[in-house]
């Protein structure tokens, strides 16, 4: 089966709703990192062709333009990070959870961090106000857990001047000095280094710790309740992809590779994902409660109704 990558943008609602008619033709949509990496597999390995499924990846430029995608249509299946997909939910998007993606542990929890512009001194939570940082996505797995991070260290997120960046334009955002940092991970770290185009800051995530859930997959209900043998042959697939994600890293690199642009070096020399393909309530929960600690939710999001049966 051929595989196509595309680059798109997602800005907003498309004109024309996808009808959920074809459970078989899957469009997956996900950022230029290494969390998706089970579905980037499944592709390249025969996986999903193996389990029945037709299946396109596309790459998103920022993580909170993947409910719009899901809503209008754009996409069948996204990788939102937990944060973005409980705000979807909590905004009154109707998104339901099909399948595990990633999960924080100590590697990568440690391998996500601010890159800070040559020239520019951030050590501590303090040195950041008044500076200009970018981040992959307001509402993303990345801002959230960089706001805990300020704010338990007495500096409030407001002080801080913020702007979306995606991770293919962090290096040139640097570079340019368009920003004083960048919050990142995977092989965009590894990208912005070997290119001396920043230095690292503080490792923010690894001072948090945690084991929660990064990314994970999700469609609207009503395409999950429609396709029920294709959100089941969806799982069956990503559970195999992770178990061979944990004995093949070279498929793991040559995958993130080939999806995101990088070059394989820099995916190799970068820590690797946790790949886990369940997703619990449970799991769901750690989020709400960090999130309403920051006011981030309005209502009352069930943990329990957000997952696909």
């Amino acid at each position: 089966m051929k595989q196509r990558y595309s680059l798109v943008l997602v800005t907003g609602l498309a004109a024309v709703l996808a009808t959920g008619a074809l459970a078989e033709k899957i469009h997956v949509g996900c950022t230029a990192s290494a969390d998706c990496g089970t579905a980037m597999i499944a592709v390249d390995k025969g996986i999903f062709e193996k389990h029945g499924l037709d299946v396109e990846m596309t790459r998103i430029g920022l993580n909170s333009n993947i409910p719009p995608a899901l809503l209008s249509g754009s996409l069948e299946i996204g990788g939102p990070t937990s944060s973005v997909f409980l705000q979807a939910v909590d905004g009154g998007l109707d998104l339901v959870a099909i399948a595990g993606a990633s999960r924080m542990h100590e590697a990568t929890n440690n391998g996500t961090l601010a890159i800070v512009r040559e020239g520019v001194v951030i050590e501590k939570a303090q040195d950041f106000v008044g500076k200009k940082v970018g981040v992959p996505g307001f509402g993303a797995y990345i801002h959230i857990l960089f706001n805990r991070y300020l704010m338990e260290n007495g500096v409030d997120p407001a002080d801080v001047n913020m702007v979306e960046t995606t991770f293919p334009s962090m290096p040139d955002v640097l570079r340019n000095g368009a920003v004083d940092a960048v919050l990142t991970g995977g092989p965009t770290v590894q990208r912005i280094l070997s290119a001396g185009y920043g230095h690292e800051g503080p490792r923010f995530i690894a001072e948090l710790g945690g084991s929660a859930p990064i990314i994970f997959y999700a469609s609207t209900r009503d395409w999950a309740e429609k396709n029920p043998e294709a959100v089941k042959k969806f799982r069956a697939a990503i559970e195999e992809a992770a178990a061979l994600a944990a004995t093949d890293s070279d498929a793991v690199v040559a995958s993130v590779a080939k999806f995101t642009e990088q070059a394989p070096d820099l995916v190799r020399a970068t820590a690797p994902s946790k790949y886990d393909a369940t997703l619990t309530a449970e799991d769901l929960g750690w989020w709400l409660d960090l999130m309403k600690a920051q006011g981030l939710l309005q209502g009352n999001v069930d943990p329990a109704t957000a997952i696909a049966p």
